[in-house]
């Protein structure tokens, strides 16, 4: 019996131990901070288009995650995207005219808000909103309107018929003749 029981202490400090460092590892790999109460401070913005970006996603400055996006929702008024911020507590000295803008996070990383801080004496308070915002850049209508644009050009030379070349191409003329060969 002491042995059943020795073997069933060993398994379940195991198994804690297991959830433990899921824990951490959950917490390290998502690079989220764990705050209980949600202690910090709210502030809103609007955007135009904010792409992939997600509830939880970071909030950063100069590199550093100052806070993270607690909630997205569409404002019915002008069908603005609204963004809700949560700040950490320890960064409550951004001046209230900062800027703020969507990043991704490398070629193929998540997306993020980045704030540029303004010159202002004054500073955010919980509640504030953030008036200069820029929206992410979407990959897929670079790329459309690059093709969009590439194809009306080839298709305006193709109804001017003109097979001159355009006015910031070089010219090009005939070869030289050599000087000293004449036949």
């Amino acid at each position: 019996m002491k042995q059943d029981r020795a073997t069933e202490l060993g398994t379940g400090l195991f198994v804690l131990l297991g959830f433990a460092a899921l824990f951490f590892l959950v917490i390290q790999l998502t690079n989220r901070e764990v705050t209980f109460g949600n202690p910090g401070y709210r502030l809103t913005a609007k955007f135009q288009n904010i792409g992939g970006l997600k509830v939880g996603a970071k909030i950063a400055m100069g590199g550093v995650t100052i806070g993270r996006v607690e909630a997205i929702d569409l404002d019915s008024t002008d069908y603005k995207a609204l963004v809700r911020l949560r700040m950490f507590p320890k960064y409550d000295h951004i001046p209230d005219d900062s800027d703020a803008a969507i990043f991704t996070a490398g070629l193929l990383g998540g997306q993020y808000v980045g704030i540029t801080p303004g010159g202002s004496d004054t500073f955010y308070k919980d509640g504030g909103r953030i008036e200069f915002t820029q929206s992410a850049v979407v990959l897929e209508n670079l790329i459309s309107k690059f093709l969009f644009n590439k194809a009306s050009d080839d298709a305006s030379k193709k109804i001017d018929g003109s097979a001159a070349p355009a006015a910031d191409a070089p010219a090009v003329s005939a070869p030289a003749a050599d000087k000293g060969k004449h036949p």
